[in-house]
């Protein structure tokens, strides 16, 4: 008896038409490049996922072949099941479902060199991974923008050719690799690089609903799912198998179904007067227009197919500026059909040539609909250079490099063998061989290929970037209200932020007013999630500076036990008045106490002053002393100087 239950039906998950959409085009073709689903969590992305999984019928498999080799394409298979010839024995197995972990290595991946075998029958045999075990499947990867990006790109490249090669340890190996590529993201847990964002064939916004009928729709299917998951798979077994022929005939028809030049001419206008980079955003727009034709029964793309495939494909891919929405103009993409209609009716009447223009005239301009400014609280951000806050650098030669770091587990880049582990046991097969290989005539190897001593053994030593974390401290009380200050420390996180962006830096704030400190923004590289969080920051009340660092302490605290690899940076921003105690003790002994433990927690510690004034009532300097940080008096607040005061930090103190 399985203990596993059946997914939830695929069709009977409630609203999210485009999700549900962009996941069956995927299935129709899988050559489509996958489909990335952004959005808040608690939205159905993972059941959408298991749901087409369970939806899509079982496939034939060469029997014990870990690739599922389809035995109906021999120019598919992989070496071994082509070497057996036509007598394969055939078996039928569900659509695979692999989930990609977290914390996957590389060697997961990928695929890699069975140790044990090498060592005792000096065989060179590769050990299938992850993506062996996808092939013809669904690979499902959650919280994609979390993954090192080392492991989405060779991830991305593998969807891309529908391949994986591994060359490694004196070993290459190829096999088939083409799987519907499934990523989920939360936005504020961080972007991925716009390099990463443009392989993904499709992109999806998911958000909760907010039709009440449909938000209770939503509960009573859960309930009656959680009841009894097997009978009501079974209430919706008539929908899903309408949908699965659909899908199905849709598969055999998309071979059939044709484009003109015009509809080529129409899709190449849309990305140029979206202004998208690079060329993959037409080549999945046709793909993804002629699922669409195939799925609705035609056998000819139209400009409908066009417009609703724009909408799944520029999302991700269009040029924008920070802090703005990334969404299709669609009234853009209205214009783009409209002139291309007209093109067309032109070409109809062919009308009598007109005499050219005088050599050297300008072209007349094109008609846009003129571009929206966004407004901001704080003022425009500002590029600023480059920040390298690691305290445990490597040497490097390359100047505008993200900083690389030693790891002691396996989730780093595989650089170079060395004798001494670093950490837990990583062996180099290849270093540890090509070290054993000269004593192979003088030693006695017994029924071994190749005899191994200690003294050959080499280890992996692995690099991964270090991500670099600064958490604001913001003073929110009714002083910092003046002169501009709290404008111009939005703008200096901002303006942080956009170098943080594509990057693994992250950036918090914590501001304190009236009688309690708050996060106004968890460490995030998300420059959207940062635009809306500090649009409305209000100011005014008291000083409660204990409560602050107490907040400070705790989230730094947390965030380090994360990424104890990583760099820190606390900025405190305030005039060092505190008046609201944690307790019944005095404010400002209770903040040198916390700032003293925040010392102990191994982080840089940066305190701009902005007491104005002969009489010093504040504590700053004093709790800067504490923190081991540096303090600066700053009368008049601007961004350009708490970002330089930031990079005086980072050259003058290299930890």
């Amino acid at each position: 008896m399985s203990l596993t239950h059946p997914a939830l039906p695929f069709a009977a998950l409630v609203g999210q038409g485009q999700l549900k959409k962009a996941l069956i085009l995927n299935a129709v073709n899988p050559r489509l490049g996958g489909v990335l689903v952004r959005g808040e969590k608690g939205t159905a992305k993972s059941s959408a996922a298991r749901g087409l999984a369970e939806l899509l019928p079982p496939i034939r498999v060469v029997a014990d072949c870990p690739y599922n080799c389809d035995p109906d394409q021999p120019e598919l298979m992989c070496l071994d099941c082509r070497d057996q010839g036509e007598s394969l024995p055939v078996r039928t197995r569900p659509m695979p479902l692999v989930d990609l972990p977290l914390g996957t290595t590389e060697d997961r991946l990928l695929g890699t060199i069975d140790l044990e075998k090498a060592i005792k029958l000096g065989e060179k045999h590769f050990e299938p991974g992850i993506l062996a075990a996808a092939h013809r499947g669904i690979l499902y990867v959650d919280e994609v923008n979390l993954l090192d990006d080392h492991l989405v790109d060779v991830l991305l490249d593998a969807a891309a050719m529908g391949v994986n090669i591994v060359q490694r340890e004196g070993v290459s190996y190829t096999h088939p690799a083409r799987f519907i590529l499934v990523g989920t993201m939360n936005p504020e847990e961080g972007e991925l690089r716009p390099q990463l964002l443009d392989r993904f064939g499709l992109c999806v916004e998911v958000r909760g609903l907010q039709d009440p009928e449909d938000r209770v729709t939503i509960v009573e299917r859960c309930l009656e799912y959680d009841d009894d998951p097997g009978g009501f798979a079974h209430r919706w077994e008539a929908e899903q198998e309408r949908l699965r022929r659909t899908i199905l005939a849709a598969r055999a028809r998309l071979p059939q179904v044709r484009h003109t030049r015009d509809m080529l001419h129409l899709i190449s206008r849309i990305c140029l007067d979206q202004g998208v980079d690079g060329h993959r955003a037409d080549l999945y727009m046709l793909k993804a227009a002629q699922a669409i034709a195939a799925y609705q029964e035609r056998d000819r793309v139209t400009e409908e197919d066009i417009r609703e495939a724009a909408e799944l494909v520029l999302l991700h891919r269009l040029r924008r500026k920070p802090f703005s929405d990334a969404k299709p103009d669609q009234e853009k993409i209205e214009e783009s059909i409209r002139k291309h209609q007209q093109e067309q009716e032109h070409r109809q009447q062919q009308p009598p040539p007109e005499a050219a223009p005088p050599a050297g005239a300008p072209p007349p301009p094109e008609p846009s609909p003129g571009s929206r400014e966004t407004t901001f609280a704080p003022e425009q951000p500002f590029q600023v250079s480059r920040l390298n806050l690691a305290t445990d650098r490597l040497p490097k030669n390359s100047r505008g490099r993200r900083t690389q770091a030693r790891t002691n587990d396996k989730s780093g880049r595989y650089v170079r063998p060395a004798l001494t582990p670093p950490g837990p046991p990583d062996p180099a097969l290849d270093a540890t061989l090509r070290a054993a290989a000269p004593y192979q005539t003088v030693r006695d190897k017994g029924n071994l290929a190749v005899a191994v001593t200690d003294p050959d053994l080499r280890h992996k030593v692995r690099e991964k970037r270090i991500g670099h974390h600064i958490l604001f401290v913001v003073d929110a009380s009714g002083s910092m209200g003046a002169n501009r200050r709290m404008v111009e420390t939005k703008t200096a996180i901002l303006s942080l932020l956009l170098d943080a962006y594509q990057k693994r830096e992250r950036v918090g704030l914590v501001v304190f007013r009236g009688e309690e400190a708050r996060l106004a923004l968890p460490f995030t590289n998300s420059v959207d999630q940062a635009g809306k969080r500090l649009e409305e920051l209000p100011t005014g009340g008291k000083t409660p500076l204990p409560h602050a660092l107490q907040l400070a302490y705790e989230l730094l605290a947390k965030e380090k036990a994360r990424h104890p690899r990583d760099a820190f940076l606390m900025v405190l921003i305030s005039d060092g008045k505190a008046n609201v105690s944690l307790g019944s003790g005095s404010a400002i002994t209770e903040a040198k106490d916390l700032a003293a433990r925040l010392r102990d927690l191994g982080i840089s510690s940066l305190v701009l002053d902005t007491e104005a004034g002969f009489l010093g009532l504040g504590c700053l300097g004093e709790l800067a002393d504490i923190l081991g940080g540096k303090h600066y008096q700053v009368h008049e607040l601007h961004a350009p100087e708490v970002v330089a005061r930031i990079e005086d930090l980072v050259k003058t103190n290299p930890v």
